[in-house]
């Protein structure tokens, strides 16, 4: 991923987005492309949003990303804003972007004129490329121990490898021993449980039979979903709720929620979920978050133990370095995601 960005100061800030705040004091401009975590005497409250107190003091970080598909103006291009703060032994992050539409029908089934159901896909897509019937998403990828050489010059970049039977190539690192900690959330799959997925990369090549994911690979304690047939022309389960996604239901069955299905239920045109999302537990669970959608903006509130001590994640055990990381996100996309051009850094205020 390209990392394309500009550290904003505060009265040069030209990203405005909806329950942003500005800080009430002054406080130095940080370095460019690096994100300052402010410490606080109260953590936020992630159910809050954008508007807890806490986020007024600290200084955003303005992305500007390109090249993915969906995002307003046709030309992939969408701009975030980020903030941070760390309290006690946690960290807490503020995600904003702009995103035309709040994208959760992930590949529904839907009842035809006929009586029959099928599941709804991208024509264009080859395989893993779906663009129209998928999720909103973000990404982050931190490198481990300072491990993956020349991410603090080239971010992303140095991870991707492009031509290798993929739209936007693979992830993986180009040495044994070269780790990335990668934050993924998944926007009907893990954010409905309260969970980014803690996912993390290594330098596995890409083989279409023994490494299909190449060097991406999830933490212990999994899966977050799983996806079921069509049995005898019928989605194998429904909601308990016995609404249709598209009638106020939703799109993704929680685990625990999911009843045989009664085809009896649905008319013409109703959608339904194709999937059950299971709650991340132990290492894979260490991310919380909570996200909300709003006249064209995403929002994801985060928060991580500083120090997790499990060696599939970044540890901020030193608070006085800096700390690489790199952002993308995708709009109602599989891969196509929108990024920057540089890496960015993470530093903690004192």
């Amino acid at each position: 991923m390209n990392m394309r960005l500009t550290a904003l100061g505060l009265a040069a800030a030209t990203l405005v987005l909806t329950g942003c705040e500005t800080p009430q004091t002054p406080q130095t401009p940080a370095p460019p492309n690096t994100l300052v975590a402010a410490k606080v005497a109260t953590a936020p409250n992630l159910n809050a949003g954008a508007s807890d107190p806490a986020w007024a003091r600290a200084q955003p970080l303005s992305v500007a990303l390109s090249d993915g598909v969906n995002f307003a103006g046709g030309k992939g291009e969408t701009k975030a804003q980020l903030k941070a703060v760390y309290s006690g032994d946690m960290i807490y992050m503020l995600v904003q972007y702009a995103d035309p539409t709040n994208s959760i029908r992930r590949g529904p089934y839907q009842k035809q004129a006929d009586g029959t159901w099928k599941q709804l896909k991208d024509p264009a897509n080859k395989g893993g490329d779906d663009n129209v019937y998928y999720e909103d998403k973000w990404a982050m990828l931190w490198p481990i121990n300072d491990s993956v050489r020349n991410f603090d010059k080239q971010g992303c970049t140095v991870t991707c490898h492009v031509g290798e039977g993929k739209p936007y190539g693979n992830k993986y690192t180009r040495s044994e021993g070269e780790m990335l900690d990668m934050w993924h959330m998944k926007g009907s799959r893990t954010a409905p449980m309260g969970h980014v997925d803690d996912q993390y990369a290594d330098h596995t090549r890409y083989d279409p039979q023994k490494s299909p994911n190449a060097g991406r690979k999830s933490d212990p304690g999994g899966p977050e979903y799983a996806g079921f047939p069509l049995e005898n022309g019928l989605p194998k389960f429904m909601n308990k709720s016995g609404l249709a996604a598209n009638a106020g239901g939703t799109y993704y069955i929680k685990k625990g929620d999911e009843v045989p299905f009664d085809g009896g239920r649905f008319k013409a045109g109703d959608e339904v979920a194709s999937f059950i999302i299971n709650p991340l537990q132990g290492d894979r669970a260490d991310i919380k978050v909570v996200v909300s959608w709003k006249d064209g903006t995403h929002t994801s509130v985060l928060s991580r133990k500083l120090v997790t001590g499990s060696k599939f994640d970044v540890q901020w055990t030193d608070l006085n370095k800096r700390y690489a990381f790199g952002f993308a996100a995708f709009d109602n996309a599989q891969v196509r995601h929108a990024t920057g051009d540089e890496a960015l850094f993470l530093t903690f205020g004192k």
